[in-house]
């Protein structure tokens, strides 16, 4: 696919305004390298006004993509806060802007930002989760709301004491829009748990922690949809696993954790449902290192076909994706590149090819 047939499609199917910008090199490289599935692919930020970018998150809205992450001088460094770039078409991606930092006036002193999560509401509030804190065994959950696609933000908060939130990929808004949100816990070992919210800024609730901590080691969930009120969670290990359980009944009780055949090397991963039911896996395919990076398809959970390599370099990094679908079908991922930078990548689910893995491997194309 060509650049302005990718363009043109794009137009025809109505995508928003964000993507609809001339291809750079890379994309052609891409291409070149014979992986139909990648369509687009770009660096958000080339020359941040920092040295480390991670955690990166992005969202669709009526103005086109939003996407943020944290950066600073190096990933728990009081300096990193929260950016931001919008891509509304015409010129790409904004200028980085800081949209939150850990600053605490009250002791007088500053505290880095984590894993940023944005999610657009049925209602139109674009809300930004958050963390901040020493460490990820101590962080607290923050959220900011705004009410015109990322523009500005009116509010803030600070999640009630014991709740995360969506800690680091997105929640799924139910028919009454209470926010599904994966959260998870480092103080006291890993934990996963689900936690709910009809007013971010009000009332949470949550269920028990689905893991034992000391037997099986899970954070960072994403949600998946199986439809009829079938929801399954996969999750980041250091057991060298992705692991993975289920909920029948809207994610009020779930089934116990279980081992699924794709590997991990304690990195995160992100999820998301294309529109024809089947599920669609961002990760690292290997038990070492971070990097190669992956996209593997499904149609029930439990079997993986591998449809695409987004990256390949052993030696550097390649890591925390975050993956959403746009209105008119294609799958946008984020991701850090080389902890330098955030990589920005269309991919068209119409081309995937997919490959069943055998004992844990991939057969060759």
């Amino acid at each position: 696919m060509n650049s302005s047939s990718f363009l043109n499609r794009c137009v025809s199917a109505g995508l928003a305004a964000g993507v609809l910008v001339g291809l750079p090199v890379m994309d052609q490289q891409a291409l070149a390298a014979g992986d139909p599935a990648i369509v687009h692919s770009e660096v958000i930020a080339p020359n941040p006004p920092f040295a480390s970018s991670h955690a990166s998150t992005i969202v669709e809205t009526p103005d086109g993509l939003v996407a943020a992450w944290f950066g600073g001088s190096d990933e728990g460094a009081p300096d990193v806060s929260i950016w931001l770039s919008r891509n509304e078409g015409g010129t790409g991606w904004s200028a980085p802007e800081e949209i939150a930092n850990g600053t605490d006036t009250r002791q007088f002193r500053r505290y880095p930002c984590w894993n940023p999560v944005l999610f657009l509401r049925k209602n139109g509030q674009l809300l930004l989760f958050y963390k901040v804190g020493p460490s990820p065994s101590t962080w607290w959950g923050m959220v900011r709301m705004s009410t015109d696609n990322g523009k500005t933000w009116v509010k803030a908060g600070r999640l009630p004491a014991g709740y995360i939130g969506p800690v680091r990929n997105k929640p799924i808004e139910m028919a009454d829009g209470t926010l599904l949100c994966g959260a998870s816990w480092e103080d006291k070992g890993w934990r996963v748990r689900m936690e709910w919210a009809k007013d971010p800024f009000g009332i949470w609730s949550c269920g028990p922690y689905l893991n034992a901590a000391f037997t099986m080691a899970v954070i960072q969930p994403t949600i998946l949809r199986h439809g009829s009120g079938t929801y399954q969670l996969l999750c980041r290990s250091k057991q060298g696993r992705i692991m993975t359980c289920w909920s029948q009944d809207n994610g009020q009780s779930w089934s116990p954790m279980d081992r699924t055949p794709l590997p991990n090397p304690n990195s995160a991963i992100d999820g998301v449902t294309l529109d024809d039911g089947r599920q669609l896996l961002i990760y690292n395919h290997t038990e070492k290192g971070r990097g190669v990076l992956n996209a593997a398809i499904s149609t029930d959970g439990k079997i993986w076909e591998a449809v695409c390599e987004l990256e390949n370099e052993p030696d550097s990094e390649f890591s925390y994706p975050a993956a959403i679908l746009s209105k008119n079908g294609f799958v946008h991922v984020t991701y850090t590149w080389k902890r330098e930078r955030i990589k920005h990548v269309v991919l068209d689910p119409s081309r995937f090819k997919g490959r069943v893995m055998v004992d844990g491997r991939w057969p060759a194309p």
